[in-house]
């Protein structure tokens, strides 16, 4: 019964315990006569004080199970008091059942009750002031401040710092909430990138491979030395590939929460614009023709923007592999401020007149990591060739 009254047994038990204590108070006070009603009622019905006193408790046991209902009950009970000569003891337990009432109950509930006892205090000071004829009869009024209104303004005040409180904690509630989200979004837009990465790697290995598989495959005739080559070329592109899936892969695994973990897999050298010349011989050596140019003085770069240079031109010359016309060059310039990055190769003629030159992903990838470092980027056909553009700041020294 008190689940789907929506208050708990415990909480319950406590109001009636609460009403209980009132009640015996109350009964105390009559009992000893210590204060007797206000307005002198006959012998025979001072007895009735006790009732109307435990149906006026009997609203402060029902003070959150039924709001409403608990302040009808006591409003009866006290009403019918003061019909019979208002005695102190009742009094008193009404002012708990206001309070209670603007607590617990609805917000229409307190603006009613602050109406209506604010209302029947001016009422009775003006018909004090009529009845006595001067600006004493004004007092008629403050024992109803005293007994309805301030019981009123005071459940009010805690009611607004209990929903203030609530309202704080709504808040938190929310922010954290939030922020989970929000580290969940980083989480979920570095493994993106991370999968990206994975992809300009392996695509460049696998491309090597793929290309040299073909020729060996399709050319008639080959001689043990350009079979050699050609099979040490795929060797070294697919452990190159393979070690750094595993570094990718060790990269994207969650750690266990507890427990011993796995050991690592042994990791890659990281690349950067150190390694473009070997990335260059691999291109050569898979069969493109591949003329690199370096300006500027060479130092030292973050190593964001130097695995971020290093991947546009590998992406590029994965590209120009695959789809252009065998001849590619590469221009990096080190400039104050920035590394300057340009790819360009001939496109052959079919592409020239508008084929599809892949699914773009690489283009994607090449774009975001400029802009990741707030660099420029540009890439699609200028006359008969296809360029690549980026610019990536430094900003400072390297890291």
């Amino acid at each position: 019964m008190t689940g789907l009254l929506g208050v708990g047994r415990g909480t319950l038990w406590r109001d009636l315990a609460l009403a209980g204590l009132y009640l015996v108070g109350g009964l105390l006070i009559v009992a000893t006569g210590a204060y007797r009603e206000i307005v002198p009622a006959p012998a025979e019905v001072r007895f009735m004080f006790s009732v109307t006193l435990a149906v006026t408790c009997a609203g402060v046991a029902l003070r959150r199970v039924a709001p409403r209902a608990g302040l009808a009950v006591g409003t009866v009970g006290t009403v019918t008091d003061v019909l019979l000569g208002v005695s102190l003891a009742t009094i008193l337990v009404y002012t708990q059942v206001l309070y209670d009432a603007v607590v617990y109950g609805p917000p229409r509930l307190w603006r009613w009750l602050l109406w209506i006892t604010s209302v029947l205090a001016v009422g009775l000071a003006v018909a004090g002031l009529v009845a006595v004829g001067s600006w004493t009869g004004v007092a008629a009024g403050i024992p109803a401040v005293l007994a309805g209104t301030l019981p009123v303004l005071t459940g009010l005040t805690v009611r607004q710092y209990r929903d203030q409180a609530a309202a704080e904690r709504d808040r938190a509630e929310k922010a954290a909430r939030l922020a989970e989200l929000d580290r969940r979004q980083a989480i979920t837009a570095e493994r993106t990138r991370m999968a990206r990465e994975l992809h300009d790697v392996v695509a460049n290995h696998l491309s090597a491979v793929a290309i040299h598989s073909t020729a060996v495959l399709s050319v008639p005739g080959l001689d043990r030395p350009k079979v050699e080559q050609a099979l040490q070329v795929i060797r070294e592109n697919s452990v190159q590939g393979l070690a750094e899936m595993r570094r990718m892969i060790d990269l994207l695994r969650e750690p266990a929460a507890d427990g011993p973990q796995a050991p690592a897999l042994p990791r890659t050298v990281e690349p950067g614009l150190a390694a473009v010349d070997r990335l260059v011989a691999q291109a050569r050596g898979a069969g493109l023709d591949v003329r690199l140019e370096t300006t500027g003085t060479v130092r030292p770069l973050p190593a964001n923007v130097d695995l971020a240079a290093y991947r546009i031109v590998q992406e590029s010359l994965t590209n120009a592999l695959k789809h252009g016309a065998g001849r590619a060059e590469v221009a990096v310039g080190y400039d104050p401020g920035l590394v300057r990055v340009v790819v360009s190769n001939p496109l052959p003629e079919l592409a020239g007149r508008g084929a599809a030159l892949g699914a773009g992903a690489g283009l994607v990838g090449m774009r975001e990591r400029a802009e990741l470092l707030h660099g420029r980027f540009d890439a699609g056909r200028r006359g008969p060739a296809w360029l690549v553009h980026a610019e990536l700041p430094t900003g400072g020294e390297a890291t």
